[in-house]
């Protein structure tokens, strides 16, 4: 493998779709500076930010269960003696390739955003069954069974 390709698969997939921080109210591709930034720590071209953008958002709903339109991408395959493999020039690209890898892999399901509402932070689960909810069972995971408790004690239950 090249240096200036990126290692594809859940890691990267992952911190693509964190450049969008809902807790915080941030977006790393919400400027060209972000885009040139996140795209060097991982070894690709920025390519067209509008592209990213949609590219993310669209991943986020694919992930989350929802429909979505991928924006048209070039996803090169570059062959060697036994091997086929997808590779990626720009930020979207290996954001898609790596999505691509995974539902080949048939991990893609394991890439989630965390079910609380105010934090929506993608992780992958690597629990044996798959059925991690949260990014974090301390925080978020506390945060809405307090939730829930302070619900059934208001109620009544």
């Amino acid at each position: 493998m090249r240096t200036n390709e990126p290692e594809l698969g859940a890691d990267l997939l992952v911190d693509f779709l964190n450049t969008l921080d809902v807790e915080e109210d941030t977006d790393r591709l919400a400027d060209d500076a972000g885009l040139r930034l996140w795209a060097g720590e991982h070894g690709v071209d920025p390519g067209d930010r509008a592209a990213a953008v949609g590219a993310r958002d669209a991943l986020r709903a694919l992930v989350d269960g929802t429909d979505a339109d991928l924006p048209p991408l070039q996803l090169p395959v570059a062959a060697a003696p036994g091997a086929v493999r997808l590779t990626a020039r720009t930020a979207a690209d290996a954001a898609v390739a790596s999505a691509v890898v995974l539902s080949l892999q048939g991990k893609l399901g394991r890439v989630k955003l965390c079910g609380g509402e105010d934090c929506r932070w993608a992780f992958y689960d690597a629990s044996r069954n798959g059925s991690r909810q949260w990014c974090s069972m301390e925080v978020c995971g506390n945060r809405q069974k307090a939730r829930t408790y302070r619900a059934k004690e208001r109620d009544g239950s």
